[in-house]
């Protein structure tokens, strides 16, 4: 009971020391929970021709990184020439306020150049990594360096084929990156002040994904999907607590894992590999006398165990979203609604390849792997598409974002701020 009520502790703390921010800003990798889910309500739904109004549009470079977009600044990575940058812009104009040359550019014939991670804002401090491997703490007003660490030469990282994805975590006073380290240094938590290392854990290969974290049966847990596996730590000293094997052909686990409440976590692998949803089943037993002796009365185990797995839903690298007792997603280039419950099919839509999404006010937010932007119900029943319009055009492989009436949207080459509050 000592060590439940210890847990219970920790999570008080940390959920009163992580206000990251305002719902309705986008301050991290998939929004203010992580789950790709805005809050925003009442937003534009009904479209002209062209779309929502076009506020600004502006030049950027290549890459795939997210946008963060934090009260009256927005901020992304991108890459030019023969250098790497993290970009902070005017929300309102798309002005550029700051940048900083984070590393040289990724050159990946295959995947496409550039950076891939989503800075992570927390109220001064921005936190990102490159395509190489090169972890920074930034000042969120001018952009200048205030610690980084280099996970190939300190910790042994190996920068996986398609580059370094992963995009931090804060969680309290920590910030939690999967490093993909040798000897124990897989999962790293930082000191996210001063860069100190708080702990490591964990040996494993580098993989695509980002990691969450999830409160289940009241202890705190950090969801991380590796280069083979799924796995979840404490928070506390990063004490492994389960795994469950995720073996895919060239160690793509892309997608983000997908947190269904109370106990259930979704993951979904592209290449042939499919989904699954596991439950993780906490148990309390009475300790024998001789482990109560070293002062605990109870014994806390955590298993996992799979629920269902099929090839229903096959993320490619775009994240699906929960609504209710249903996933959204794209089953490489097909959009697909499933079962929480039993993995099983309600719908599908071709027209967006291998496209993005996220969810805001019951519906989909849409884009297309060549710019265009779709709007639809989130529903079970079927695919109910109510507006559509191009707004860019190229490779688009980065979810749009949705924060304070504005959509911001990017390809390899431009940025595009819409108004979504159609008051203009």
């Amino acid at each position: 009971m000592k060590k439940i009520m210890r847990y219970l502790a920790v999570l008080v703390l940390l959920y009163s020391s992580n206000s990251i921010a305002d719902t309705k800003d986008w301050p991290q990798w998939r929004g203010p929970n992580r789950d790709g889910i805005s809050e925003e309500t009442g937003f534009l739904k009904k479209w002209s021709k062209g779309g929502p109004q076009v506020l600004w549009r502006v030049p950027l470079g290549e890459g795939f990184s997210g946008i963060s977009a934090v009260g009256g600044h927005v901020y992304t990575m991108f890459s030019k020439e023969d250098d790497e940058f993290v970009v902070c812009l005017n929300a309102a104009d798309g002005e550029e306020i700051w940048r900083f040359r984070s590393d040289t550019n990724y050159i990946e014939s295959m995947g496409g150049n550039g950076p891939r991670a989503t800075p992570t804002i927390d109220g001064e401090l921005l936190f990102t990594v490159t395509a190489q491997g090169k972890l920074y703490a930034l000042n969120t007003e001018n952009g200048e360096k205030v610690w980084s660490h280099d996970l190939q030469g300190e910790f042994g990282s190996k920068i996986p084929r398609w580059g370094t994805c992963t995009s931090p975590l804060v969680e309290g006073k920590m910030l939690l990156v999967e490093v993909g380290g040798s000897d124990g240094k897989s999962i790293v938590a930082f000191d996210k002040k001063n860069g100190d290392i708080i702990w490591n854990s964990h040996t494993d290969l580098l993989g695509y994904s980002s990691p969450i974290a999830a409160t289940i049966s009241g202890i705190r847990q950090f969801i991380v999907f590796t280069g083979t596996q799924l796995v979840s730590v404490s928070p506390e000293n990063g004490q492994l607590y389960w795994k469950y094997p995720w073996q895919t052909q060239y160690d793509v686990n892309a997608a983000t894992p997908v947190f269904i409440p109370p106990d259930k976590i979704f993951i979904s692998s592209g290449y042939g590999k499919g989904a699954a949803v596991v439950q993780v089943r906490v148990a309390v037993s009475p300790k024998s006398s001789a482990e109560e002796n070293e002062g605990e009365t109870t014994r806390v185990e955590i298993k996992v165990e799979e629920i269902w797995k099929n090839e229903a839903m096959k993320n490619h690298f775009a994240t699906s979203v929960l609504h209710g007792d249903y996933l959204y997603g794209f089953d490489n280039a097909i959009l697909k609604c499933i079962d929480t419950n039993t993995g099983r099919e309600k719908w599908k839509s071709r027209g967006y390849g291998k496209g993005t999404l996220m969810l805001a006010d019951d519906h989909l937010i849409i884009l297309s792997d060549r710019g265009k932007l779709g709007l639809a119900e989130a529903t079970p029943s079927a695919y109910n598409e109510v507006a559509s319009a191009e707004i860019l055009s190229g490779l688009c492989w980065t979810v749009p974002t949705l924060a304070n009436g504005k959509l911001y949207a990017r390809n390899e080459k431009e940025m595009v701020c819409l108004d979504m509050t159609g008051q203009n």
